[in-house]
């Protein structure tokens, strides 16, 4: 695999990240990789890659994130969460993260090892919370930060104002940026901004976008991380259980134009939810205009 060069981009063009999440099999891995290569044609402002729960996927991040920098040469971003683990350990993770060439970290809190809907227990000698890991990061310094933000807000919080009570956390300890949960409903969006901003958090909040491989598996994920999928969706793939392309079609016009509403809007970064699947993904963005950098440069070029 060979890294793709950089093709130059005016400000107001549209910004695309992708998240993928570390393999579990040899089948999982070569989806990966044929995903990441095939995605990293798009040129995206970074790349993130997910750990688990305790440190559940520790090896295989470290493995994913490694070839990523080393081979893929992708600006990539780990993800690392304080569940179940005390500070030296965290801080192990860390060093480890920082000897494989990571400057970027999205600084979670995690969802508790006993499964999302489970009471989080913090560990007594860790990180309480992802604002204390984002403090802490900072004072280990040179690490570039995000953190989660949610337009609905977080299943455990009381109401939306605790939510973004934490989030000025995360962002007076020294966050960079925010990433948020997936939702489809732009309005929603907008009014979680606007209160973001009145609660004084200035950090840029990039739209979390989830295009929909399968409608009822995201309806089962969607409840149990508490954003809504609006009855919209259930019209728009009316019908389409047995006709794989046309259900393809639809899931990327739904993703594209939501995100062309979000440019409207003044929206210029998104954070794609990739699913280590190139189809869906590729075709949101062609919707969208974006092209491989090679295709890019031989229009510049005609």
């Amino acid at each position: 695999m060979n890294p793709v060069a950089k093709a130059p981009r005016s400000e107001s063009a549209l910004r695309v990240s992708f998240e993928f999440f570390p393999p579990k099999s040899p089948d999982m891995e070569q989806q990966l990789w044929q995903t990441v290569c095939e995605l990293a044609r798009y040129n995206p402002d970074f790349v993130s890659v997910t750990y688990g729960a305790g440190g559940t996927t520790k090896a295989p991040t470290f493995s994913t994130v490694e070839r990523m920098i080393g081979e893929m040469r992708l600006p990539t971003a780990s993800h690392l969460t304080c569940v179940d683990a005390d500070k030296a350990e965290t801080h192990q993770v860390i060093a480890d993260l920082r000897k494989l060439g990571v400057r970027h970290i999205v600084a979670l809190r995690g969802d508790p090892a006993s499964g999302i809907g489970t009471a989080y227990q913090p560990h007594p000698q860790g990180y309480a919370n992802a604002a204390e890991l984002v403090a802490g990061l900072k004072e280990i310094g040179g690490f570039e930060i995000s953190v989660s933000a949610y337009p609905e807000k977080h299943p455990e919080s009381a109401d939306v104002s605790a939510d973004i009570a934490m989030l000025k956390r995360k962002a007076d300890a020294g966050a960079d940026r925010a990433l948020t949960q997936f939702f489809f409903d732009n309005d929603v969006f907008e009014r979680y901004l606007d209160q973001v901003r009145a609660a004084g958090i200035t950090i840029p909040v990039i739209p979390g976008i989830m295009p929909i491989q399968n409608l009822t598996q995201l309806k089962r994920f969607a409840s149990r991380c508490g954003s809504t999928v609006p009855a919209f969706l259930d019209a728009r793939f009316e019908g389409l259980d047995d006709k794989p392309e046309d259900r393809a079609k639809v899931a990327a016009d739904v993703a594209a134009e939501q995100i062309e509403d979000l440019m409207r809007r003044g929206i210029f970064d998104v954070h794609l939810y990739t699913m280590n699947r190139t189809p869906l993904v590729a075709g949101v963005l062609h919707r969208l205009g974006i092209l491989p950098v090679e295709a890019a440069q031989a229009g510049a070029a005609a």
